[in-house]
């Protein structure tokens, strides 16, 4: 699945992942490969990704989220702050 993490101001991540962890709203929710579409706001917490066998996390103040046809697209609240994730 492809995984790309937004800012207003940047791109943060952007690769393949086989999971990813997401804080939404009501509870936290996982997304893996060939998901149902869905559009969700997400909350204050941590997106921990699995990608090429390691595990990441960044921290968000909020956001959204949209996934369709394997692609994962997480706009996230930013402040300037947020670091581009290593790949």
């Amino acid at each position: 699945m492809k995984l790309v993490i937004r800012t207003h101001e940047s791109t943060l991540f952007s690769d393949e992942v086989t999971s990813v962890t997401l804080p939404g709203t009501f509870c936290s929710f996982q997304v893996l490969k060939n998901h149902a579409p869905l559009v969700s706001s997400l909350a204050k917490g941590t997106i921990i990704l699995v990608s090429g066998g390691n595990v990441k996390t960044i921290e968000i103040e909020g956001g959204f989220v949209e996934v369709k046809e394997n692609t994962i697209s997480v706009f996230i609240d930013g402040n300037g702050n947020s670091q581009p994730i290593a790949k």
